[in-house]
């Protein structure tokens, strides 16, 4: 049930372009699905935006309805003619091709600290859901067999259009649709087209002959399978809302005689990179895998939360630097924050058991995932730990539990202090192993025992010129690589 300490959350609703508050069919099974990954080559920064987005909204439901009451569906189109071309260049099975990729996706966002979702279906394991959909869809009059094709028949749907608010002209025209002979209407979009297991295509014997689904049923089909007719929300990208969102309402709509398809349409804005378009021509082509060579994780995450999903964000290598720099700064109020926690062991032990996280800050989530404000109140929080001079150390071990669980909700502060001030990038030149800089520092440590000033200064000034900073405590001495 919902938590009774929370307010309510509220969309903004693509469909009818307002802010609204959230109401599950289910408060019990509350069901959302986002559309995942193509898996024909690395995931870009582009499409990792969508993913850390709706994995903080999925946070957000857990929090609010319990872990035990969300169903996260996040699908992988694994059938697709970019895959059939891919693996057809690299002289490899499209099976192979579809499992490394995914493999990399997979490792790639578990870097961004994007959750798993409940379910992830493979497009090609519902090829049967796909036909059964398309012969209703044909049994009603919205859809109709043509030279081995099977086509969406659009005018039979009065409100196509509805999503994108365009008129049906301006969506052929946006939409750059194929003109084909098989076609009663040029808006008519693919449900089923043959293959051709000469050219290595895949297919699977169906009524209208062997071949393979479109891509918008795909979704349409995987979303019924697990989350029912009519479920809470669908979210993706802003670029999917025509053709692909606007299809799947056509075909989910007309197939089960339903007045939607989600309660909730919501859309992540474009991304940029460096001002510009991606492109592999002007150098701003960015994977995650490549960004993950030099920035953590949390980095690339932060940056894509500081801006509102719904707003335009341009991505640059300068803003990772400035993301790193202040993860540095809630990371060292961690540390200060651990320090107090050590000197009272049992009430830091007994405080973590309560729920510490702010109204506030859950406020600014419920309000349409307000990141940027969220992200400025963790800076809030990190500030107690610098200006606490006549604070006590209870404060200071509860803060450390409100900036910690506050930070889960967003995905972020998931690393132990010393671990990630010792973060290096892979492509990082060779220097000083965590090992030699130990036993740099164990020697100073003698040194300053036996009074030996000098030479405690030679070893701080080597590990600083190494770009190693020290930092000494009650406890002893921290490091951290500048």
């Amino acid at each position: 049930m919902p938590n009774q300490n929370t307010n309510p959350i509220h969309i903004h609703d693509t469909l009818s372009r307002e802010k609204r508050r959230f109401e599950p069919i289910d408060p019990a099974n509350v069901r959302i699905y986002v559309c995942g990954p193509t898996v024909y080559d690395l995931a870009h920064i582009g499409n990792a935006r969508p993913i850390v987005v709706f994995d903080v909204m999925v946070r957000l439901l857990r929090l609010v309805y319990g872990a035990d009451h969300v169903t996260y569906v996040r699908n992988v189109t694994d059938i697709d003619d970019k895959i059939n071309a891919r693996a057809h260049e690299r002289g490899i099975t499209i099976r192979d091709l579809t499992n490394d990729t995914l493999n990399v996706f997979h490792s790639d966002i578990e870097a961004l600290n994007a959750l798993p979702p409940d379910i992830e279906p493979r497009a090609t394991e519902y090829i049967l859901p796909m036909q059964d959909m398309i012969q209703v869809l044909i049994d009603k009059g919205n859809a109709y067999e043509k030279d081995g094709h099977v086509l969406f028949n659009v005018p039979s749907m009065s409100e196509y259009g509805k999503l994108s608010r365009r008129k049906r002209d301006e969506l052929i025209a946006g939409a750059r649709v194929e003109v084909a002979p098989y076609k009663k209407d040029p808006a008519d979009f693919v449900l089923w087209k043959p293959s051709d297991p000469a050219k290595g295509e895949p297919g699977w014997d169906s009524p209208w002959g062997y071949g393979r689904p479109g891509w918008h049923i795909e979704c349409s089909a995987m979303s019924r399978a697990h989350l029912g007719e009519v479920f809470d929300i669908h979210g993706g990208g802003l670029d999917l809302i025509f053709p692909h969102h606007e299809n799947e309402i056509a075909q989910s709509r007309c197939a089960h005689d339903a007045p939607t398809m989600a309660n909730y349409w919501m859309h992540n804005g474009y991304l940029m990179a460096e001002g510009e378009k991606m492109s592999k021509s002007l150098g701003n082509f960015y994977t995650v895998n490549e960004l993950l060579q030099e920035f953590p994780g949390e980095a690339i995450r932060l940056l894509l939360l500081k801006t509102h999903y719904r707003q335009p964000l341009d991505f640059t290598k300068d803003g990772l630097v400035e993301a790193k720099r202040e993860l540095d700064k809630l990371y060292r109020a961690l540390q200060v924050f651990d320090e107090a926690s050590a000197r009272m062991p049992e009430f830091s032990e007994r405080a973590a058991k309560d729920n510490h996280i702010d109204e506030k800050f859950i406020d600014y989530l419920c309000n349409d995932l307000n990141t940027p404000q969220a992200i400025a109140d963790l800076h809030m929080m990190a500030n107690t730990a610098f200006h606490n001079d006549k604070g006590s150390d209870e404060g200071l071990i509860l803060m450390a539990h409100e900036l910690r669980q506050s930070g889960d909700l967003l995905g972020l502060l998931k690393m132990n202090p010393e671990d990630w001030f010792k973060w290096l990038p892979a492509g990082a030149a060779e220097g000083l192993s965590d090992d030699d800089i130990d036993a740099k520092i164990a020697a100073r440590t003698e040194a300053r025992k036996n009074k030996d000033f000098a030479a405690s200064d030679t070893t701080r000034d080597e590990l600083q010129a190494a770009g190693i900073v020290l930092e000494d405590g009650p406890s002893g001495t921290t490091w951290r690589r500048g």
